[in-house]
């Protein structure tokens, strides 16, 4: 691998006579050591810029929250904001609502069930959920049946317990089927800790979420139910004669939010997960473990406030521009060029600048032919060791099947470069 790797370097070293701004520095990363397959390439320092302000556990940038959990992206470049012990589990209670209107969301989309759709209230509805209940609930009657709309507005306006468990009797025959409903419909959005006991979040002793589940969960929502996702920043909603308002305690503060949740959970705090949309940019957050109710909104507020007014987007690749080269065994070349299918930037701080840094990720070597327009890679970028944000990679060109001496030729160079970074692998931290 040492022949593809130094190529790679001459060409991030032409790339950096082309960009006066940036300056790079290399070195070969043998990663994906488990797999005992070549992943990846160069490290390129590409922006002495940064997004060092990222780690708010460590104080970068000065900035710190009081969360035991927070965590922040841009939504434009995906760039990580703010992480502290953010794939750190923590109960989810009313937050886990969120993926219960995933799944309605959805059902709506696909016209499997309509807003006129009607749902019965079942006695456990209303009692787990419903007025006897003392939890937040849109007050449906007992026996009556609600149009499905009204039950999303009482879920996403007012976190009404009785709605989720009126929703998910009726789409799934029980709560406890919907639940493991959610469950997979989590795994599919690339949740792989989140676990669902119920449609409400009300305490079970199972459910579990991380911030940055959260995250991934709300930006889904937004982006995959443009047209259904307004129903977070409603102001307000009244049933059964009884007027509630938006439990959301940000929408008032002139701060661009538009959702999403509120929680508390007994012995671990006030948690949230909030979306907020001004001059163009898009945020969202997810703060967990926060002492107070008072708090939570102050928290929230400051750490929105910074991330909307203490970065600035900068464009690190062009659209199409060629970022890397992956190495291809048995082919008519040796390399084959990678871009991404659009321009690659990144939020970063407008003061305190860092170092940002990257390494293009794939399993080495590509066998050939390999054809045009393939995703064969990804690029990740960090700050520090944060991971900021990953972009796929595609290759450019096509490589066909070389001759049965090139293919020899290959086969000795892979066989040799195996064992060589074996040794490197079997020097280094076991696993």
């Amino acid at each position: 691998m040492l022949k593809p790797v130094l190529r790679r370097l001459d060409q991030f070293s032409f790339l950096s006579k082309r960009r006066t701004a940036l300056t790079f520095c290399f070195h070969a990363i043998p990663d994906a050591k488990p797999l005992r397959t070549f992943a990846g390439i160069a490290l390129a320092c590409l922006l002495p810029l940064t997004t060092g302000a990222l780690a708010a556990d460590s104080g970068a940038a000065g900035f710190a929250t009081k969360a035991a959990q927070a965590y922040m992206i841009e939504a434009a470049t995906g760039t990580v904001l703010l992480a502290k012990n953010e794939d750190q589990g923590f109960s989810p209670a009313s937050l886990a609502k969120l993926m219960t209107m995933d799944l309605v969301f959805d059902a709506v989309t696909k016209g499997q069930i309509t807003f006129d759709t009607e749902y019965p209230v079942s006695e456990y509805a209303w009692r787990t959920g419903g007025a006897p209940s003392r939890t937040a609930t849109m007050f449906a009657s007992l026996k009556s049946r609600v149009r499905v709309e009204d039950l999303i507005k009482g879920v996403a306006i007012q976190g009404a317990n009785d709605s989720c468990i009126i929703l998910a009797e009726g789409m799934a025959g029980s709560e406890q089927q919907f639940a493991e409903s959610m469950t997979r419909r989590a795994r599919e959005l690339g949740m792989e800790k989140a676990e669902f006991g119920n449609s409400t979040g009300l305490p079970d002793g199972k459910s579990k979420v991380t911030a940055r589940e959260m995250v991934t969960l709300a930006t889904a929502l937004q982006k995959s139910y443009p047209n259904l996702y307004p129903y977070f920043a409603q102001p307000d909603f009244e049933w059964n004669k009884i007027f509630q308002r938006n439990r959301n305690p940000l929408l008032g503060l002139d701060l661009g939010a538009d959702g999403l949740a509120t929680g508390f959970t007994e012995g671990e705090g006030y948690s949230i997960v909030a979306s907020v949309e001004r001059d163009g940019r898009r945020l969202f957050l997810a703060l967990a473990g926060v002492a107070s109710d008072k708090e939570r909104t102050e928290e929230a507020k400051r750490v929105l406030e910074w991330g909307l007014t203490a970065f600035e987007s900068r464009q690190i690749f062009a659209e199409n521009e060629v970022i890397g080269a992956a190495s291809v065994y048995g082919g008519t070349a040796r390399t084959v060029d990678l871009v991404a299918k659009a321009p690659v930037s990144v939020y970063i701080p407008i003061s305190n600048p860092d170092r940002l840094s990257a390494r293009i990720i794939y399993r080495w070597p590509l066998a050939a032919p390999v054809q045009p327009d393939t995703q064969a890679g990804t690029l990740r970028i960090f700050a520090g060791s944060r991971l900021l944000r990953e972009v796929p990679l595609y290759t450019v060109q096509a490589v066909g099947e070389g001759s049965l001496s090139s293919r020899a030729v290959d086969a000795m160079l892979e066989l040799g470069e195996s064992l060589f970074f074996s040794w490197l692998w079997d020097k280094s931290a076991p696993g």
